[in-house]
Order: structure tokens, then C-alpha cells, then sequence
């Protein structure tokens, strides 16, 4: 089997609510990005890991699904998805309580019912998925 190894580091500097930290990314993508407590649970400056797992997971499993489609010999003309990500506050901490995925895609030659399949499947398998304790629910929309 083969193996894939990414890597991101995190620096942070001060104490939780008043500190400040920066994230980058083996690829270079993310170069000492701003974090910070208002970047996460307000609206300051920056990005925040929920964020990022809110973009990974709409990009891993629109590049799924356009396999998916590939594999039943579709070509998509587009393949737009929002994830939105809802944290919840709970005794001890906060989680990811549910990802709900929005996509809308035109694909040329694909029946509703078929479409509907592929992305259900690409939902329950891109990696992102897989490791998400979460709800995950996905509302997709074909274009004609």
C-alpha cells in the first residue's frame, strides 16, 4: 500500500485568549499565516483551524467526486462545494459537531439519480470524511 506523509507546524506565543500564533504548511500554501483567539471564535484577523478543515474538506471531497464521475466516464463542466463547519460547545471543551457540504455541479451526459449516487459516495469516502467525527450531510444540486 502507499503512503502519503503532509506536515504543517503551528507557533504561538502569549496565553490562549491573548496570544497570537502563525501556521505553515509543508507546501509553502500557508507561510506563517496568523491565528489568534478573535481570528477563531470572533471575527479578527487570520484563519483558524476550523476554517481549514472547512476548506480541506470541501476540496477533498470535490476532487473525489470529479474521480468518482471520471471512473463512470463523465467529464464534470464544473463541480462548485461549500462546506460549512458548526462547532458546539459541550462540558470540557468545544467539537466539530457537523460539515454541511454544498455542491453544485454541471455535468454533461449524468442522470440525476447516477449523479446523486457518485456524490453520496465521494461524501462517505474522501479522506476527510473518514476522519471526521461528525455529522456530514451533503445537499447537491445537478445543473442541467
Amino acid at each position: 500500500m502507499a503512503s502519503i506523509k503532509r506536515s504543517a507546524s503551528a507557533h504561538w506565543a502569549g496565553t490562549g485568549k491573548d496570544g497570537k500564533g502563525s501556521l505553515t504548511t509543508q507546501s509553502g500554501t500557508l507561510k506563517e499565516t496568523p491565528y489568534s483567539f478573535t481570528a477563531r471564535f470572533g471575527d479578527g484577523q487570520g484563519t483558524n483551524p476550523e476554517e481549514l478543515i472547512a476548506a480541506a474538506h470541501a476540496g477533498c471531497f470535490t476532487m473525489a467526486l470529479a474521480f468518482k464521475l471520471q471512473g463512470a466516464g463523465l467529464t464534470p463542466e464544473s463541480l462548485a462545494t461549500e462546506a460549512r463547519l458548526t462547532m458546539e460547545q459541550e462540558a470540557g471543551g468545544w467539537k466539530i459537531a457537523a460539515v454541511a457540504l454544498s455542491l453544485t455541479a454541471k455535468v454533461p451526459g449524468a442522470t440525476p439519480e447516477q449523479f446523486q449516487a457518485l456524490a453520496a459516495d465521494a461524501k462517505a469516502t474522501c479522506p476527510v470524511s473518514r476522519v471526521l467525527n461528525a455529522e456530514i450531510t451533503l445537499d447537491a444540486k445537478l445543473e442541467g
